[in-house]
């Protein structure tokens, strides 16, 4: 499903003004905002009861959107990345000094990914940048895998958009790496 270009618009313009939006992952849906906006990610962290020092993921339609949040050490860890992008794989990766704590928590790092899936991917383009992804649900509570999950997590929210679309593959959220390491800390 590819969303139409006025659904796009409007999207976007609720973005740009600090909205947040739940939409289709490759595994779960995701609550998502404007990853440079701090009034929309505590938004986000309000409604799932996250602590802010935990950091958040990032996800892009290509590698060149995530630059200004990221440094990339080597050109071994870019290979490696670029081996699972754009795919369901998260990767942790050293911050720039642009990347706000916000999205770092308590890390010199910030989790991306480049989506193949293309809800998320299309959202991003539209976009102009990637966008903050992290899964629709409170804390301790499963993530949700429909809008209408969603909705019963986030009642009566007016700051949350709903972006409809089906999930990709995986049966659960991403897997997440370290990109220095190739270590997995999330299977």
């Amino acid at each position: 499903m590819i969303l139409s270009r006025w659904r796009l618009r409007l999207i976007v313009r609720h973005l740009r003004r600090g909205g947040v939006i739940a939409y289709p992952t490759e595994g779960v849906y995701g609550l998502g905002c404007d990853p440079w906006n701090q009034a929309a990610v505590e938004i986000i962290l309000a409604l799932k009861g996250r602590p802010a020092d935990k950091g958040l993921i990032l996800i892009a339609a290509d590698i060149e959107q995530l630059l200004p949040f990221v440094r990339l050490p080597s050109e071994t860890v870019v290979e490696r990345l670029l081996e699972t992008w754009p795919g369901p794989v998260t990767w942790i990766l050293p911050a720039s000094p642009l990347a706000p704590e916000w999205l770092r928590g308590k890390r010199p790092t910030v989790a991306c990914r480049v989506t193949a899936h293309p809800v998320a991917a299309q959202l991003c383009r539209a976009f102009g940048g990637p966008l903050v992804s992290t899964s629709a649900n409170p804390a301790g509570h499963r993530p949700a895998r429909c809008l209408l999950e969603v909705r019963r997590y986030f009642r009566d929210r007016p700051e949350l958009l709903p972006v409809p679309g089906p999930l990709g593959g995986l049966e659960r959220p991403t897997p997440i790496f370290d990109a220095l390491t190739g270590r997995c800390l999330r299977p």
